[in-house]
C-alpha cells in the first residue's frame, strides 16, 4: 500500500460536556477512494471538518505531506456577501483559476453569473463544486455532494470522480453513487472509527458481522450496555432483514402494476376489471400545460390507484414540480382534467424542511409538551414514538437546534408520519438522511396504507420503493413505466435501437425476490412509436440456444449473487488485509471477474426474454 499524504493521529474532540469522538486513527493515501458512514449526529461532518484543517480538534495529530492540497465541499457553503456565483467561486486566495471554473461550469451547467440571492439550492450546489473540482485537488472531502443535484449532474460528477487522480472521502445518503465509486469504507459509530477495504456494496455485510461479534460479546458486559447493542441489532441489522421481504413484495406489486398498462401511446393505466374503479384516488385525462410559449406537459393521461407507490425523475426544469402540483390538485391544468377523490386527504413534506423553530423541544415539536402523541388514531408515549425512529428516548428534552441536520429532518418524519392522511407526498426526501433512516424510510412507506407521490434523484431509494415510475424528458411527454429508476433507464436506453428493428419495445418491471428487474407487458408511451409493427402473435418460437439461456440464466445468476455475497463477507474481516493479503487480492479480484460475468449474464436473459416477449409467449 502507498503511504499516506494525509493522516490523523488519536483524534479527539469535544462537543458539550463530552467526547463527541476520541482515539481515531484515519490514513488517507493517493488513490483511496473512501466512503464515511456513520448515523445523523455521529459527527460525520464535523470530522471532515477537523480532517481539512477548518475546525481544530482537542486532541490528536494532523500530518500531511507537503504540497498536498485538500479541499472541503460543504454541504451549504455560506454565500454572503458576494453578488454573484461566480464572483464566490473566484474569492480568496485558495480559489480556483478562471479559466478552470469556467470549463468545469459549463460541463455540469451552471450559469456562474446567477445572483446569488436568488439562486436555487440546486445551482448553489454546482457553484460549490465548481470551486472544489476547479482548484486541482488531491484529497477531496465531500459531504452529500448529491444533494439538490438532477440525474444529469450526478451522472456528470459520478464520472469526474471516477477519472479523478487524487483520493476522495465522500459522505453521501446515495447508495448507487456510493456503490460505483468507493473502495473502501469507514464507519463514524458510537464513537469510533473503523476501517474496511471494502467498497460500500459490502457495507451491509460487514456491518452485520459486526453487530453480531457485539451482541456475542454482549454477555460480558453490564445490562444497559446489553440492551444498547440489543436495540442497535433489532433496530439495524432486523431492519434490513424485513426490507428485503418488502422489495419481494414491491416486485410482486410491480409486476401488477405492468399488466395493468394499456398499449403503445397510452399512457393511463388501465385497469383490468370494472369493480376496481373505486380504488382510484387520482385521474388526469389528457392532460396539457404550458407556461408562456414552453410545453411543459402535454396529451398526459394517468389513473392511480390507492395504495399505489408512484415515482417522479428528471433533470432540474423537466416539469417534475409542474406535474406533482397539477396531480395534487394545486395546479389548474390548461387542457384535460385532473380528478381527485373526494375522501382524499394528504400531507406534504417538501425540500425546503421548513420546520420548527430551534429553540423548541423535540417534545413540544412531536407531542406540544405532553407526553403521548397520536399516531394515525394510535396513542404512543413520545419515548417509545422517538425510538422507532432511531433516537435516543432521553432526546425528548432536547432543543431542536441542537441536532443535526439529518436528525432534524427525521423528526419532521416522526411529526408528519403520525398524521391521518391517505395520501403522502415526498419531495427529494432523502436529502440530509443517513443511510439508517433511509432503511427507516422505505420501511414506512411500505407499511403505509395510502398513496405515495415521490420526487427524487435519489436511485437506489426509488429502486427499493416505488411501484409506477414517471419519467420526463422535457419535452412534455412523460413515460409511465412499472418500476423503478433502472426499469426506466432500461425503456429509454432500449428505444432508440428497437425503433430501428421496427420492434414494439417493451418496459421492464417486476422482478425476482433477489431484486432483479425483468422485462413484462407495459409498453412505453412515446408517440413516435405508435406506427412501429406489432410483435408476432406466437408463430415464431425461440431457438433452442435461446430457449436454454432463458431458462438457465435466471438460477445461474443468483449462484453468481451468492459467490459475490460470499466473497464480499469475507472481506468484510477488518484483519484481512494484514493477516493475508494474498487472498484479499485474490477475493477482490474475483469479485470484480464475478460482477463482470453477472452483467453479461443479465444481459443476455433480457435479451433472450424480450425475444420471447416479441414472439408472443
Amino acid at each position: 500500500m502507498a503511504p499516506p499524504i494525509v493522516s490523523f493521529e488519536d483524534l479527539g474532540l469535544v462537543q458539550g460536556e463530552g467526547w463527541l469522538f476520541r482515539g481515531l486513527d484515519i490514513h488517507v493515501g493517493p488513490r483511496d477512494r473512501l466512503a464515511l458512514i456513520g448515523r445523523n449526529g455521529a459527527g460525520k461532518t464535523t470530522l471532515l471538518k477537523c480532517f481539512a484543517g477548518v475546525i481544530d480538534t482537542d486532541k490528536g495529530k494532523r500530518s500531511i505531506v507537503p504540497g498536498t492540497r485538500v479541499v472541503l465541499l460543504e454541504q451549504d457553503p455560506v454565500l454572503t456577501g458576494h453578488d454573484t456565483l461566480g464572483e464566490w467561486v473566484l474569492a480568496g486566495d485558495d480559489a480556483p483559476e478562471p479559466h478552470e471554473a469556467a470549463a468545469i461550469a459549463d460541463q455540469i451547467g451552471i450559469d456562474l453569473g446567477r445572483p446569488t440571492a436568488t439562486a436555487s439550492g440546486g445551482e448553489r450546489r454546482r457553484a460549490a463544486i465548481v470551486r472544489a473540482l476547479a482548484v486541482d485537488p488531491d484529497v477531496l472531502l465531500l459531504d452529500e455532494p448529491t444533494n439538490h443535484l438532477d440525474l444529469a449532474a450526478i451522472d456528470w460528477l459520478e464520472a469526474w470522480l471516477g477519472r479523478f487522480k487524487g483520493a476522495f472521502i465522500v459522505i453521501s445518503h446515495d447508495r448507487t453513487f456510493l456503490t460505483r465509486l468507493t473502495k473502501s469504507c469507514l464507519w463514524l459509530d458510537r464513537g469510533t472509527i473503523r476501517r474496511a477495504e471494502i467498497g460500500f456494496g459490502g457495507f451491509d455485510a460487514w456491518t452485520e458481522t459486526v453487530f453480531a461479534e457485539e451482541a456475542r460479546a454482549a454477555d460480558k458486559l453490564d445490562a444497559k450496555l446489553k440492551l444498547e447493542l440489543h436495540w442497535l441489532e433489532r433496530g439495524v441489522t432486523g431492519r434490513r432483514r424485513r426490507n428485503q421481504g418488502r422489495l419481494a413484495k414491491l416486485h410482486e406489486m410491480r409486476a401488477t402494476r405492468a399488466a395493468m398498462l394499456g398499449g403503445p401511446g397510452t399512457a393511463n393505466l388501465a385497469l383490468a376489471r370494472d369493480d376496481v374503479k373505486t380504488k382510484s384516488v387520482i385521474e388526469a385525462e389528457h392532460v396539457t400545460k404550458s407556461f408562456v410559449d414552453r410545453t411543459i406537459i402535454k396529451d398526459f393521461s394517468l389513473r392511480i390507484q390507492r395504495g399505489d407507490r408512484i415515482g417522479l425523475v428528471g433533470a432540474n426544469g423537466t416539469g417534475k414540480t409542474t406535474l406533482l402540483r397539477l396531480l395534487t390538485g394545486e395546479l389548474k391544468p390548461d387542457t384535460g382534467t385532473v380528478k381527485l377523490a373526494k375522501t382524499l386527504s394528504g400531507i406534504v413534506i417538501d425540500q425546503q424542511r421548513k420546520l420548527m423553530e430551534p429553540h423548541r423541544k423535540v417534545r413540544d415539536v412531536l407531542a406540544e409538551g405532553g407526553d403521548w402523541i397520536e399516531v394515525r388514531g394510535v396513542k404512543k408515549h413520545i419515548k417509545g414514538y422517538l425510538k422507532e425512529f432511531l433516537f435516543a428516548p432521553e432526546l425528548s428534552e432536547a432543543p431542536v437546534g441542537s441536532l443535526s441536520g439529518g436528525e432534524r429532518s427525521r423528526l419532521l418524519l416522526a411529526r408528519e408520519f403520525a398524521r391521518e392522511s391517505n395520501l403522502l407526498v415526498l419531495d427529494e426526501p432523502t436529502n440530509d438522511l443517513d443511510l439508517e433512516t433511509l432503511d427507516l424510510l422505505q420501511e414506512v412507506i411500505a407499511d403505509y396504507d395510502g398513496t405515495v407521490l415521490i420526487v427524487s434523484h435519489d436511485r437506489d431509494f426509488l429502486d427499493r420503493t416505488v411501484t409506477v415510475t414517471l419519467g420526463l424528458d422535457g419535452s412534455g411527454k412523460v413515460d409511465v413505466v412499472a418500476g423503478g429508476y433502472e426499469d426506466w433507464m432500461r425503456q429509454r436506453n432500449a428505444i432508440p435501437s428497437l425503433k430501428g428493428r421496427g420492434d414494439s419495445p417493451k418496459a421492464s418491471g417486476g422482478g425476482s425476490s433477489a431484486g432483479r428487474t425483468v422485462p413484462t407487458a407495459n409498453k412505453p408511451t412515446d408517440p413516435a412509436l405508435r406506427t412501429s409493427s406489432p410483435p408476432s402473435s406466437g408463430k415464431g418460437k425461440l431457438s433452442y440456444k435461446d430457449q436454454r439461456d432463458l431458462d438457465r440464466l435466471p438460477a445461474e445468476i443468483d449462484g453468481i449473487e451468492a459467490d459475490i455475497a460470499r466473497a464480499e463477507e469475507t472481506l468484510a474481516d477488518p484483519d484481512l488485509y494484514t493477516r493475508d493479503p494474498k487472498r484479499f487480492a485474490a477475493l477482490t479480484a474475483a469479485i470484480d471477474a464475478k460482477r463482470v460475468d453477472k452483467e453479461a449474464a443479465e444481459q443476455r436473459w433480457l435479451d433472450v426474454a424480450e425475444m420471447a416477449e416479441q414472439l408472443g409467449r
